[in-house]
């Protein structure tokens, strides 16, 4: 049974040097292109880390420093000068331009967006607003409510109502969620989709029965089941 062993042991060891001699002999056949193919890898790399490092971090601190004022501004509610500058410092439209690939370049497409909705340019506001491509679960939601808010200014209820659903449903707010539902329920009842509206209550009514909305929203389903009833 040993002997067996001990010649089942020389097979393997046998087969594991025949496939190290295959790979040494490929290797060697093709030592060129797999070092073309390394050096081209490696360049890669370096070239990626050397583009962040060197290019993408410096525009996102410059970005960062070129929005601060126009933020400023903007809390302070001066959205005209907010938005266009003013010929010291730099406007939201200022960072669009000079840093739209950046972090702070996409926020300021929101600031831009809700600077125009309060200036009335509800176009402009619909076209920034829908410009913001950010995943931060606080702004995404506003600006998608921002963007309902010109839609319904412009006589748009039923577009209205689809924003203000996604900004209820884009992340799990209690304090947020409910509001934004609450809107698009109104917004529904505007073009009489009470199927909509009710759907988007009855979200409400399930998952935020302690908000502000939820304490007053059976009202609201009570009156669309009523007029689904008609």
């Amino acid at each position: 049974m040993a002997k067996e062993n001990v010649q089942k042991d020389e097979e393997r060891l046998e087969q594991i040097e025949t496939t190290l001699g295959k790979t040494e002999m490929f290797i060697e056949n093709h030592r060129k292109p797999i070092i073309i193919v390394v050096a081209i890898l490696i360049v890669a790399i370096l070239a990626i880390f050397g583009v962040k490092k060197f290019i993408m971090e410096p525009r996102e601190t410059e970005a960062a420093n070129a929005i601060f004022h126009a933020e400023q501004l903007f809390e302070k509610d001066d959205y005209a000068t907010a938005l266009n500058g003013d010929g010291n410092i730099d406007g939201f439209l200022s960072v669009i331009n000079e840093y739209g690939g950046t972090k702070s370049g996409n926020l300021a497409r929101y600031y831009a967006g809700v600077c125009y909705l309060n200036l009335g340019d509800f176009n402009n506001a619909i076209k920034y607003l829908g410009e913001y491509k950010g995943k931060d679960l606080f702004v995404k939601p506003l600006a998608m409510a921002a963007m309902g808010d010109a839609y319904m200014e412009l006589g748009n209820a039923g577009e209205a109502a689809k924003c203000y659903e996604r900004a209820g449903k884009d992340t799990d707010n209690v304090l947020t969620s409910p509001m934004f539902l609450m809107k698009a329920g109104y917004a529904y009842e505007m073009v009489e989709n009470y199927k909509k509206a009710l759907e988007v209550y009855n979200i409400i009514k399930n998952d935020y029965p302690t908000s502000n909305e939820g304490f007053y929203v059976l009202k609201n389903i009570a009156y669309v089941e009523a007029k689904m009833a008609e």
